[in-house]
């Protein structure tokens, strides 16, 4: 994503502020964003709820919440959008809490240009987006892995007839309940006892025919001493 088709969410209380930074967001014609504004982090929360914003500034100082608390509360509502931090607060420890926290970036206002702000910006959607996927792999390589430790437990078996009972108290075919708990395939065919068990004339024919292939390729008595 590119910062021209970007819909950003900026939460500030300060009329000067918010005519300065969306200034700053329109100083490139070229690369122009949707800014839609929120004046406190209730009305903020409201728009978000709404769908459609790609990242959101927030000041840390507004009318219903201030400091490290606005971020907390703006994150547990929405930790899947991100959200760079754009504050007069110059203090590095809380920058640093804060991203650890979850933030993007974290922005002082009186040193921000438009290069900093649209960068940040662009950067922030692309590495949430990457967390996310991450996320994602993550979670699936957890479900395959829990369906290997299902597997790998006890499994109630049927000593007659070798069906597997499960959680919920059905009994299953050996194949079935193995299919259904892992990305096993299985192909069929006969093992040479149960072969001879089932089929004893086809099996002695067999036999007999390997027996027969098997002296023909012998190699012929030596004549040595003859």
């Amino acid at each position: 994503m590119t910062t021209k088709n970007c819909t950003v969410l900026l939460i500030e209380d300060d009329p000067a502020d918010t005519q300065l930074i969306m200034e700053i967001l329109r100083e490139e014609p070229e690369n122009a964003m949707e800014i839609l504004h929120a004046d406190n982090l209730a009305h903020g929360l409201k728009a978000l709820a709404h769908g459609g914003i790609d990242v959101v500034l927030l000041d840390l100082t507004l009318p219903d919440s201030s400091g490290y608390n606005t971020f907390i509360m703006l994150h547990e509502h929405v930790s899947a959008i991100p959200v760079i931090v754009l504050t007069g607060i110059d203090d590095k420890e809380l920058a640093i809490r804060i991203v650890r926290e979850g933030a993007q970036d974290y922005l002082v206002k009186s040193m921000v240009d438009y290069t900093m702000l649209a960068r940040s910006i662009r950067y922030s959607i692309e590495r949430k987006q990457t967390l996310m996927e991450k996320d994602k792999l993550i979670a699936q390589l957890r479900e395959a892995l829990a369906d290997v430790k299902t597997l790998s437990g006890l499994l109630p078996i049927c000593a007659s007839c070798k069906h597997i009972r499960d959680d919920k108290g059905y009994w299953h075919q050996v194949e079935f309940y193995i299919q259904q708990h892992s990305s096993a395939v299985f192909t069929h065919g006969l093992c040479p006892k149960c072969a001879q068990k089932l089929y004893p004339k086809a099996a002695a024919s067999d036999e007999i025919s390997k027996q027969d292939e098997a002296m023909s390729h012998a190699k012929p008595p030596s004549r040595q001493g003859i």
